[in-house]
């Protein structure tokens, strides 16, 4: 299991073990891939952000690393994921757990690596995944990418940020205390990601959430499609000026600010 230009290593945490790709120097971000798996889209943010100047890590938390989309093979690892013991579709209010091996491999990473803390990039079934890792203090800038947990069947899970009630006193208190911001994407017209999980995290995190809302609506000026969902992967436009650009640059910036020290960023 190989992926060009990048280690494979394993971190294993409370008997479970997965691989781990990493490449890059600088401030470390765990990149936390899509379903199915890390597609080719992915390994390309991945390179992205190494030439921005990041130590990426990416986790294989399911599928086959470097096997392109497909409908066939998303609906695959869909239906693994259904019955998984790791990944909670339907929780509104308990984060999968899946999260507790993320947090401690943060953890990890930021004793390798040093530095202030990591990032964390989550994306659609793992965008809620970017909001748990708060929990491990080493997290100092989440990323929550067109968050699809819980499977919005119904305007409570809709709106709802797949974390417990204790869990989510933890993070607010986090932030509270070390004024972190959090930053959200999502296209306008994603119902996977509804407009609702975006006002749920205005209303419980307020001005520490810094939500990038970009319009899929009919017409728009970009032709984005209302189908659109992967801002910075599958429906990423890597043009100046357009809007899923802006985003993966808004994205770097975040991570450069929490992540690079003082005398980083003036040089």
């Amino acid at each position: 299991m190989e992926i060009s230009g990048y280690t494979t290593g394993e971190f294993s945490h409370n008997g479970v073990t997965r691989p781990v790709f990493r490449r890059g120097k600088g401030p470390a971000v765990v990149l936390i891939h899509e379903v199915p798996g890390i597609t080719p889209e992915a390994i390309a943010l991945a390179d992205r952000l190494v030439e921005a100047g990041f130590c990426v890590a990416m986790p294989s938390l399911f599928g086959t690393p470097g096997r392109p989309l497909s409908g066939g093979y998303a609906a695959a690892e869909m239906f693994r994921l259904c019955v998984s013991k790791e990944v909670s579709l339907l929780a509104a209010n308990a984060s999968s757990p899946v999260t507790l091996w993320l947090r401690a491999f943060c953890n990890q990473l930021h004793q390798e690596n040093g530095g202030p803390g990591v990032g964390v990039i989550g994306m659609c079934l793992t965008g809620n995944f970017a909001l748990s890792t708060l929990l491990e203090p080493s997290v100092l800038a989440p990323v929550v990418a067109q968050p699809a947990l819980p499977l919005p069947v119904g305007s409570q899970r809709a709106a709802a940020l797949h974390l417990g009630d204790e869990e989510l006193v933890a993070i607010k208190k986090r932030i509270a205390d070390d004024g972190l911001k959090i930053l959200g994407l999502r296209f306008s017209g994603d119902k996977k990601c509804p407009a609702s999980r975006f006002a749920t995290m205005r209303d419980e995190f307020g001005k520490s959430f810094v939500p990038i809302e970009i319009d899929s609506s009919p017409g728009n000026a970009h032709g984005i499609p209302a189908v659109a969902h992967s801002v910075l992967t599958h429906d990423f436009v890597g043009e100046d000026g357009h809007p899923t650009k802006d985003a993966l640059d808004s994205v770097l910036s975040f991570l450069s600010a929490r992540l690079r020290s003082v005398n980083e960023l003036r040089a």
